[in-house]
Order: structure tokens, then sequence, then C-alpha cells
């Protein structure tokens, strides 16, 4: 590193510090992560303000099993300096940038502390505004505080001795980032980071990369979860002697990482990193599909009942206009507020287990009308998923208004897709869709419609839906060329509907020439 351009920074740094220290009653703890760092660390603990060393109750080196005397010199450091709040670790494998920094944030977390710090131990980023990190997290005005060396009030990266390529390369990943996830941070790939324990408690570990990009992850997650994210100037202190990181290979993984969280939070796939997003039965947005059905058959003013409700995001809908109750397995669906009242039971024995909340006392189970009736009754994608479902269907008539209907939606099972895949003797099942590896049952319009007429209803309206190709081709329903795309497919479907329709929607009324 050039001597004079160090002095300068050092110069600067002095002139800028005006941040209080002070944890105003905080617990602060600084994680410094270390590997083959026997060089840099004495001077990056050299380099720790007395004020700040006042104000943070541990100061933590997390070694990940270097190759040389890191370790060592740590401990050194700690019996030399007589520094009381100075803890060194030694990780008895290596588990890379991000694993080390999990294993320092558990630790953290455990402790009970209120703020951490993320400090390199290989002198990269300048411990002197150290405060400039923890200081908007102790008087709450953020959760998460992030380092940016694209800001310039230390000179800038460029000026800081950042080569041009990777300059080029940061602020390209960093405008691709904020596009995709709808943020407006000047730099996503700093090391230098502070957090509250409270948000990284909240957010799941478990499966999230050892490698360099956990840093992209854990801003990802952090803005799911709308945290608030502040961003505080940096110099810059590079050189190629302190960097680990393969550029293009970091780049690869930034962007691929982007991708799996809108492909999961689409519901598109389920990536393991961001499988706590994954929703398995989302809302459809797309016109023609079954919730845009479902809405528009249910209409408003009605007392509906949802069966097999899931998380409430149909009901959600339906509630601007209808008072609508749920049923599901869910302990607390994630939009409980938005049923007249919730029902915790297994369908797999029909409504056995809801009766006595839905007016039912155990005499007249059997053979009077209950005292609860709904003018619709709603199955949506529940029938495929069990073993019996003659059961729920003959306990809903006993639920249903004496002109109420009863919509169901299934699978297709003879949908274009499943028949190629036949064609060529390919059964997979899948995580969500017409395979859905918990589907018990699989149905065709003719079968659905059978099983319905057998079971005391008469069927007043058949319906398809359209194939949710924006959950192929990862684009918005409003996507102006998925508007399109969706318009020509609803043409053809409409053509071909045991084909092409996705979905099987029944309208039906209790058959009372069959009781």
């Amino acid at each position: 590193m050039n001597t004079e351009l160090y002095s300068k920074k050092q110069n600067l740094l002095a002139s800028n510090i005006t941040v209080s220290a002070n944890n105003n009653n905080k617990r602060i703890g600084i994680l410094i992560v270390a590997y083959n760092a026997v060089s840099t660390l004495a001077k990056v603990l050299n380099r720790i303000p007395e004020d700040v060393w006042n104000n943070v109750e541990e100061v933590v080196i997390f070694d990940d099993a270097s190759q040389d005397h890191t370790y060592e010199l740590g401990l050194g450091y700690q019996q030399k300096a007589k520094v009381h709040n100075l803890k060194i670790f030694q990780n008895p494998q290596n588990l890379g940038y991000g694993g080390n920094q999990k294993l320092g944030y558990q630790y953290f977390i455990e402790k009970g502390f209120d703020v951490v710090v993320l400090l390199h131990g290989d002198g990269q980023y300048a411990p002197e505004i150290l405060a400039h990190l923890y200081h908007p997290l102790v008087t709450d005005q953020a959760d998460a505080v992030f380092g940016s060396r694209m800001m310039t009030q230390y000179g800038g990266a460029i000026k800081g001795g950042m080569p041009l390529y990777k300059y080029i390369g940061n602020k390209i990943l960093t405008q691709f980032e904020n596009w995709s996830l709808n943020m407006n941070l000047t730099e996503f790939h700093s090391g230098y980071r502070a957090y509250s324990i409270a948000a990284l408690s909240q957010l799941d570990f478990s499966a999230m990369t050892n490698d360099f990009h956990f840093d992209t992850e854990i801003i990802i997650k952090l803005n799911h979860h709308h945290f608030r994210i502040h961003e505080v100037p940096i110099p810059t202190y590079y050189g190629t002697e302190i960097c680990h990181v393969n550029g293009l290979k970091y780049a690869k993984d930034v962007f691929r990482s982007v991708i799996r969280y809108k492909q999961t939070v689409r519901s598109i796939r389920k990536h393991p990193e961001y499988q706590e997003f994954f929703v398995k039965y989302p809302f459809k947005e797309s016109k023609y599909s079954s919730h845009y059905l479902f809405s528009r058959l249910v209409g408003s003013g009605h007392r509906v009942l949802d069966i097999g409700c899931g998380h409430g995001f149909l009901a959600a809908t339906l509630s601007h206009h209808n008072q609508v109750s749920g049923i599901d397995i869910l302990v607390k669906p994630k939009n409980i507020d938005t049923f007249q009242y919730y029902i915790q039971a297994d369908l797999q024995k029909g409504l056995s287990e809801a009766w006595h909340r839905l007016g039912y006392s155990s005499n007249t189970v059997q053979s009077d009308l209950p005292e609860e009736k709904f003018d619709t009754v709603l199955l949506p994608d529940i029938l495929e998923h069990l073993y019996h479902p003659e059961k729920l269907l003959k306990d809903c008539q006993k639920v249903l208004d004496h002109h109420g209907r009863l919509i169901v939606s299934v699978p297709n099972v003879a949908n274009i897709t499943v028949r190629l895949s036949l064609l060529f003797g390919s059964w997979n099942y899948t995580e969500r869709g017409i395979l859905d590896r918990t589907h018990y049952r699989f149905y065709t319009r003719k079968t659905i419609r059978k099983l319905l007429e057998e079971n005391g209803y008469q069927v007043i309206k058949e319906m398809m839906t359209v194939m949710p190709i924006e959950l192929v081709l990862g684009l918005h329903p409003r996507n102006k060329i998925m508007i399109l795309l969706n318009r020509i497919l609803a043409f053809f479907t409409y053509l071909f509907p045991k084909l092409l329709g996705y979905q099987c929607i029944v309208v039906a009324r209790r058959d009372f020439k069959k009781e």
C-alpha cells in the first residue's frame, strides 16, 4: 500500500471523526473475521480508537483456521496489551468467509448483545470509524449499517486505489441488485457492516452460503423483512495482498443469488438459502388464473367458507366484499386477521374436527341441518390432497345454504405438459403444480364432474384456467409481454380446454333429487 496515500487517509479520518463513540447503554460487540492475517491483525487492533475500546463490551477475533500464526499473534497481543475485552477463538476447520460470520453472529446472539460490528482482520477497512458504523444503531436510527466506498466523503473508491475493472464491476453489480430488489444503495459489496442483534435474530442462517456472497444474501434477507438500512461513507484501503476474492466467481455467485431469491419469492422454485420465503400456494395475480376466476365467481355480499384456505391469500381478496371464514391444518395462517373466524382441522377427516366450531352438537351431526350456513363453500386445490375426498364433499352439503354453491378447483392431469412427459416415459413429481408430490388423487374435467355428481351435487358451470407461464418465464403477471402471452394462451385454452387447461374449476349445487 502506498505509504503517502495511507498517511493522507489517516489525516482525513482524524478530521472526520466527529461521531460519538458512546454506547447509549447498548451492549456492542465487534466481530473481527481473520484468515492468514498475521501481518495485519495487530495493526488493525492498534487502530481501534481508545474511546471505542471503552464503549464496546467485547472485541472478538474469529480466526478461520489460518495456515499462518494469526491465532497465536492474537493471543500474544491480548497478553501484551492487557485488553480485558478482547477475546480470540480459532475454528478447528476453515468455515469460509460466510461460515465464519455465521459462527460469530451466533456467538453474539446467544450472549444477548444489542449490536455487532463486522471488521476484517486484513486492514481493508478503517477501525478509526467504528463508531460511525454503530452510532445509527445505538441511537435507533437503523437496523443495519453498511459502509460504502462509493460515497465521496473520503475521496471515493478510485482515489482509494480500487482497480478500475473492480470499480466498474462493483457499480454494475450494485445497479443490478438495486433494480432487482427495489433498493437504492450506493454499494452492495463492502464488508464493513454493523447489525442490530434483534434484526439478525430474525434471519435464518442455516442454509446460507459459507462463501463471499454471504454478504449479498444477508442484504437480501434484511430487505425482504423491511429492516431499516443506513449507509455511511468509508475510506478505501485496497491492495491485492489483502484480497482473497475471485472476482469473476464472486460476480457470478451474486447474480445467481439474486435470481434464486426472485425465483423463491415468486414460488417458481424453492432454493434452500431462501426457503423461509417460499409460499407453496401464493395468490395468483394473472388474468384467467384460478384465483382470478374464484374472485369473479364468488362476487360480493356472501358468507364464504374457504376450506383448505392455506395462509389466506385468496381470502384476503374475497374479504373486501364478503364475510370469509377459513379451515386448514395450519396452526396460524399469515393472514389470519382476514377471516371472520379460522378453524384448524385435519381435512383428511372431512369436517368432523370442525363441527363444534360451526354450530353442530354431537346429536345433530348425522341428521339435522347445521346452525351455521354459507352461501358459498370453496375447495381451492384441496381434493387432490385427500385420500378420501368423498367424506369432505358430503360434509360440505351440511354447511351449504339451501341455494348455496360449492366452487371446486383441481389440477388437470390431462394437460399437455403431463401428456408430453408421459409420451417420453417421464412422470416426475415437483414441489408444486399438477404433479405436486403431495397429491394423492389426479383429475380430469370428466372425473371431477363425476366425483361431484356421485356425491350429491349438480354441476352448473365448468371452466378451465390457463397455464401459469409467468412462473416458467419468471415474469411479473403485469408485465406487458406477459399480459399479451396470457391473452393468447387464454384464447387457445378456450379452443382446446382439455388439452391446454391447467386447472378445472367447477361450480355445483346440492342435488336435492338425489337426497
